[in-house]
């Protein structure tokens, strides 16, 4: 227990140097929400015009990353591939953009067929990260999905703008920030080795998002908490790599985890989509796992 009371105060820390190196607020308006929802409606429309490799292609980011099951470069990826089958359809619930507008992303259902019955058709959800590329527009920079039975209902959708104190100038340090949230992700990593409902109680947003995969998506501290007890669910994860944005309001980070649930052991990769609280601490706001062969 005094370990973890260790980890929880190394937290704030970190979220404290995040505090005093906020820049000044910018003219700027913060960047509105449905810039991202409207790229993600151009990104499904390209995909039913083109293909699913051809609208992949058409959205990437040159650093992108799909998870088949590693994670791979988007465009080198489509690129060696001679097509994908089926249709894909998807349709954004959830969505964030941060203030300076570089950072974004959105989940929710998909529905993949290859074939003509409704017993072609693979249900669950995705989560997509976007990355301004300078000129405006925003890219692909990390897919991911999830597979489950077909949902019961529609969730209510949750898109939100940032908050206009939160739109800063550019952080003049290129690598300190990127240094902040490897550090936070890496923490949580740790503190999971510890205690896995600890942890997602200290690190997890209220309104935290949680996809696993052969489950629909849960919604809430006390929802996720409650399904990582059940399913007897710890954890062992391992940090690959991370990026913020200049507003210093939503972070992502990735990598591989090894999970026990129950008295099975699988390797699954993740992916962590971070925002920063009134009190400056990093919480998560977004998990999703997608599983992949065991070594």
């Amino acid at each position: 227990m005094k370990k973890m009371k260790k980890i929880i105060l190394f937290a704030f820390i970190l979220s404290g140097i995040t505090k005093f190196s906020v820049a000044q607020t910018a003219d700027a308006p913060p960047a509105d929400v449905q810039k991202v929802i409207d790229a993600e409606s151009n990104f499904n429309k390209l995909v039913e015009r083109k293909g699913i490799k051809g609208g992949f292609l058409a959205v990437a980011d040159p650093e992108g990353i799909v998870f088949k099951p590693d994670a791979v470069n988007i465009t080198e990826f489509y690129n060696n591939i001679d097509k994908q089958s089926g249709s894909l359809k998807w349709k954004p619930n959830f969505a964030r953009i941060s203030a300076n507008g570089d950072l974004a992303f959105t989940a929710g259902p998909y529905t993949y067929q290859n074939g003509k019955s409704d017993d072609d058709k693979v249900y669950g959800d995705y989560v997509s990260l976007w990355r301004n590329n300078g000129e405006g527009q925003l890219k692909l920079l990390i897919d991911l999905g999830i597979q489950h039975p077909e949902p019961d209902k529609e969730i209510n959708t949750d898109f939100r703008n940032p908050e206009p104190e939160k739109k800063v100038a550019p952080s003049k340090d290129p690598f300190g920030p990127k240094k902040i949230i490897l550090a936070t992700d890496e923490l949580f990593n740790h503190s999971l080795t510890i205690s896995t409902l600890g942890t997602y109680k200290e690190f997890l947003s209220p309104e935290g998002h949680f996809y696993f995969p052969g489950f629909e998506p849960m919604t809430g501290q006390d929802q996720v908490m409650k399904f990582v007890d059940n399913e007897g669910i710890t954890i062992n994860a391992k940090t690959v790599n991370a990026g913020r944005s200049t507003s210093n309001d939503l972070a992502y980070t990735y990598g591989k985890a090894r999970i026990r649930k129950g008295s099975i052991v699988s390797n699954y990769n993740y992916v962590r989509i971070w925002e920063l609280d009134k009190n400056h601490k990093w919480n998560i706001l977004l998990e999703a796992f997608s599983a992949i062969e065991n070594e």
